[in-house]
C-alpha cells in the first residue's frame, strides 16, 4: 500500500491506496502549521482503514508551502543574482522586473559577470574566475545565504554555469546553497533568471519543510521513502525538494487533474477542480496537464519553468456569499469553514451555506440555513455555474464538445448539468482526488534545447533527444520497460542561423518497487 497527501490552502485530504485502487480517503482541516494537519490526516486515515507503517511502500505528498511562501513574501532567504552575460545583457540587470516587496524579502543583491553562450554554442565571452571570486566576496559581505546563477542560453551549454556555481561554491562555502538556471527554468534569459532565483529564495524553506514533512510521517511509525509532487504530475525525493524547491508550485491542481483521469477513466476533458478557495481549471490531454505555452507570472514575477495551464477563479466553499447582492468570492474563510460557516454554528453565510440549503449537500445543520430565500439560493447557485461554466469555455481551445469532470470537496456547488457543457462527471472518491493523483504520480525526464539541426541528419537528432529524456527519467527512478514520451514539440526558430529549432520531449514511467 502507499499513501496520497495533498496540502490545500482549506483542507488537507489523503488517501490509502493499493496500486491504483483506493482503500480509504479522508479530508481534515489544513493547519495555520500545515505539518500537524497532516498528522490529524494520517491519523483519520489509520481510523477509516487499519494499516501497519511497514505496510506503507511510499508517501506521496502535495503541498502549496512554498508557492504561499513565496506569494505572501515571507520566510525566503537573502538571495543574490549571478548573471554570466558581459559584456551583453547589461540594459536588464537580474531583479529589473521584480515587485519592490520581493526585493525587500530576499534582501536581493544582482551582479553581472563575462560569460554565457551564443545558441548554437559559441561562448560570447570567456569566464573569469578572479571577476567572480570578487563578486563572491562581494556576496559574502551582503549576508546573502542563496545564490542563483544564470547564463544566456545555458540550456543550450551549461559548462560555464557549472564553472562559476562551483567556484562560488568553493569561495562562499556549504553555507551558502547554489541554484544554477539551466536545471530549472527553459530558454529565455530573463524568465528563466527569475525562477532560479525564486528557487534560491526558497531553498533554506526547503530543507525545514522537508524536514517537518518527514517527522509528521515518521511519528505514524511510517519508515517508507517520501515523495513531493512536482507541477508536471511527476514525483521527487527529498533530497530533489531541498534542491529545487520551485518545482512544487501548482502541484494541487496537477493532482487533482491526475486524479480525475483515474477516477473518471477519461484521459482527455476539462476539469474543474473546487477547494474551499479557489475553482481551478485545467484540460487533460492524454491523462497529462496540458502545459502552459508561454511565460507563467507567479507573485508578479515572470517565469518559464514547466507549469500546468490551469485558469483558477475566487470560488470555493469556504467562499463568501453578498447576502444582498448573491455575489461569490473571491474572500474565503478558507481553513476556518468548519468553525465560521453558518451550518456549522458561525455567523459568516458561505457557498457551502448556501449549498445546503439547496440540498445538494449534507453537513453541518441544515437547520441553520432553514432561513434563506429559496430564489435567493436558485439565483446563488446559478451565478457559480456561469460563471465555471464560462471558464471552461476560456480554457479550451475549440468549440468540440468536452466532456467535464468535476472533483474536489467544493464540486458540491455545480448542478449535474452545466451551461453550455451537459453532464457534469463526479467520479468516485472526487473529494479526494488530489490526493489520489499525489499517490500515482510517476517519474519523468524532460530535455528542452535548441539545436541546429543538419540537412538529412533531423530524425537522428530527434531519435538521440527522445533516447536522452528516456535515460533522463531512469535515471530519476522510473522503470526502464514503463517509460514512454509523452510530449513532443519541436519550433523552428528562423531569426537564428543554421537551420535552428527548439526542440522539447518529455518522458515518463512509473516508479521503481525498490524505490518504494
Amino acid at each position: 500500500m502507499h499513501i496520497g497527501i495533498d496540502v490545500g490552502g482549506t483542507n488537507t485530504d489523503a488517501v490509502l491506496m493499493q496500486g491504483r485502487t483506493p482503500l480509504a480517503g479522508v479530508k481534515q482541516s489544513t493547519s495555520a502549521d500545515v505539518t500537524s494537519g497532516i498528522v490529524s490526516a494520517l491519523a483519520a486515515l489509520a481510523q477509516e482503514h487499519s494499516f501497519e507503517g511497514d505496510q506503507i511502500e511510499a508517501v506521496m505528498i502535495g503541498t502549496t508551502h512554498f508557492i504561499n511562501a513565496l506569494i505572501e513574501a515571507r520566510r525566503l532567504a537573502p538571495t543574490a543574482a549571478v548573471r554570466l552575460g558581459l559584456p551583453a545583457t547589461r540594459a536588464l540587470p537580474p531583479l529589473v522586473d521584480w515587485p519592490q516587496t520581493l526585493l525587500e524579502a530576499i534582501d536581493g543583491h544582482s551582479y553581472l559577470a563575462h560569460g554565457g553562450y551564443e545558441f548554437d554554442g559559441r561562448p560570447i565571452a570567456p569566464l573569469d574566475p578572479e571577476e567572480l571570486r570578487g563578486i563572491a566576496a562581494q556576496i559574502a559581505a551582503s549576508g546573502a545565504r542563496s545564490v542563483g546563477v544564470s547564463s544566456v542560453f545555458s540550456p543550450v551549454n551549461h559548462d560555464l554555469e557549472v564553472e562559476a556555481g562551483r567556484i562560488l561554491a568553493e569561495e562562499l562555502g556549504d553555507g551558502v546553497a547554489i541554484s544554477l538556471s539551466h536545471e530549472i527554468g527553459r530558454i529565455g534569459l530573463l524568465e528563466r533568471e527569475n525562477a532560479t532565483i525564486i528557487n534560491a529564495a526558497l531553498r533554506e524553506l526547503a530543507a525545514e519543510i522537508v524536514d517537518g514533512l518527514a517527522a509528521a510521517v515518521r511519528a505514524q511509525g511510517i519508515e517508507a521513502p517520501i515523495f513531493l509532487s512536482q507541477n508536471d504530475g511527476t514525483l521527487m525525493d527529498e533530497a530533489f525538494v531541498r534542491a529545487y524547491p520551485v518545482a512544487t508550485f501548482a502541484s494541487g491542481p496537477t493532482n487533482s487533474m491526475r486524479g480525475a483521469a483515474l477516477t473518471s477513466g477519461l484521459s482527455t476533458c476539462a476539469v474543474v477542480d473546487i477547494g474551499g478557495t479557489t475553482t481551478d481549471i485545467g484540460l487533460l490531454v492524454g491523462g497529462f496537464p496540458r502545459e502552459s505555452a508561454g511565460e507563467v507570472t507567479v507573485a508578479g514575477v515572470r517565469t518559464n519553468f514547466r507549469m500546468p495551464d490551469v485558469l483558477s477563479i475566487g470560488i470555493g466553499g469556504g467562499s463568501l456569499v453578498d447576502p444582498v447582492t448573491g455575489e461569490v468570492g473571491p474572500a474565503s474563510v478558507g481553513y476556518r469553514l468548519t468553525t465560521e460557516a453558518l451550518v456549522f454554528g458561525g455567523s459568516t453565510l458561505t457557498a457551502t451555506d448556501v449549498a445546503v440549503a439547496a440540498g445538494r449537500a449534507q453537513v453541518g445543520d441544515p437547520a441553520a440555513v432553514a432561513h434563506l430565500d429559496p430564489e435567493f439560493v436558485t439565483r446563488v447557485l446559478g451565478r457559480i455555474a456561469d460563471r465555471v461554466a464560462e471558464a471552461v469555455d476560456q480554457m479550451r481551445t475549440s468549440a468540440d464538445p468536452i466532456a467535464i469532470v468535476a472533483v474536489g470537496g467544493g464540486s458540491i456547488l455545480l448542478p449535474d448539468e452545466l451551461p453550455m457543457f451537459g453532464a457534469v462527471n463526479r467520479p468516485g472518491n472526487y473529494a479526494v482526488a488530489n490526493a489520489i493523483g499525489a499517490s500515482i504520480a510517476q517519474v519523468g525526464g524532460e530535455i528542452d534545447k535548441v539545436y541546429a539541426v543538419t540537412p538529412g541528419e533531423r530524425g537522428a537528432l530527434i531519435a538521440a533527444v527522445r533516447a536522452e529524456a528516456v535515460d533522463k527519467a531512469i535515471a530519476a527512478g522510473a522503470v526502464p520497460g514503463s517509460v514512454e514520451i509523452i510530449d513532443f514539440d519541436e519550433v523552428p526558430i528562423p531569426y537564428l542561423p543554421g537551420n535552428a529549432s527548439r526542440i522539447r520531449v518529455k518522458a515518463v514511467g512509473d516508479l521503481m518497487e525498490a524505490q518504494r
